[in-house]
């Protein structure tokens, strides 16, 4: 990659973006923040995420076109689904589980007006983070209600839908990881034991308690967790498939309850 060719266009869009194309002492400050590697969206401070605006004032993880294509794909099925469009009295149940950002929760609340949303989510920084979101996107804060969960630990309602986004890299592939992501996003939004398997384990063992009959929960993964997601949602007696993104890599399953 020519790294000097993509930190030009970063810092061509920053100046439009933040600065309004007028260079001036701010813009040079960030513009050494670029040099030396921080990423471009926590030096412009949001992101673009399915029409939303994605705030980003505590750091947490940067939302990834990868989820955004899930997420997108959960959406136009619950627009499809008949069973969403009748629940006009009663409004889908979703759990957006470690939520970061709020960015899964957040376009789901703005793209399906039928919808409530618990963001659930370990880390106490990044709550205001969510309510920001949540805010600047025009959302009604009634339909929102923040958690702060370890997995399900913390968690006492039901779901229609469970969105989870889990840390799932193994620190045993560091090596191909890129070294700005190592340096400043935050490792417990990245890594996770057993290979990066042990909360995905967790989010299928505990999620029989907390999802509804019919209920879907989405998870995103790494394509080396696909076989083991099959085989420890079978051992609990749910349905899993298991599907492509936009790049044609497994990244993301879809557990039914019978």
């Amino acid at each position: 990659m020519d790294y000097s060719s993509n930190r030009a266009v970063e810092k061509e869009f920053l100046l439009r973006e933040k600065y309004n194309g007028v260079k001036n002492s701010e813009y040079e400050t960030d513009v050494l923040r670029i040099e030396n590697g921080e990423p471009l969206a926590y030096v412009i401070g949001f992101v673009p995420f399915l029409d939303c605006k994605i705030f980003l004032d505590s750091h947490p993880l940067i939302p990834r076109p990868e989820t955004e294509f899930w997420v997108e794909a959960v959406i136009k099925k619950l627009k499809a689904e008949s069973w969403h469009l009748k629940a006009i009295k009663k409004p889908l149940r979703i759990l957006d589980l470690f939520a970061g950002s709020g960015c899964v929760g957040v376009a789901l609340l703005k793209h399906l007006p039928n919808t409530q949303v618990d963001f659930g989510e370990l880390e106490e920084l990044h709550f205001s983070t969510i309510q920001k979101n949540v805010r600047e996107n025009g959302i009604d804060e009634t339909r929102t209600h923040i958690l702060r969960t370890d997995v399900w630990d913390g968690i006492t309602n039901s779901y229609d839908i469970v969105c989870a986004n889990p840390p799932y890299l193994s620190e045993s592939r560091l090596n191909l990881i890129e070294s700005s992501v190592l340096a400043y996003e935050p490792k417990k939004a990245l890594f996770a034991d057993e290979n990066g398997f042990a909360l995905i384990r967790r989010l299928i063992v505990g999620a029989g308690a907390h999802l509804n009959p019919k209920g879907l929960m989405y998870i995103e993964h790494e394509p080396e967790h696909a076989e083991m997601i099959q085989k420890c949602a079978k051992e609990h007696d749910f349905g899993a498939e298991t599907k492509q993104d936009q790049y044609g890599v497994l990244r993301y399953s879809v557990l039914r309850r019978g």
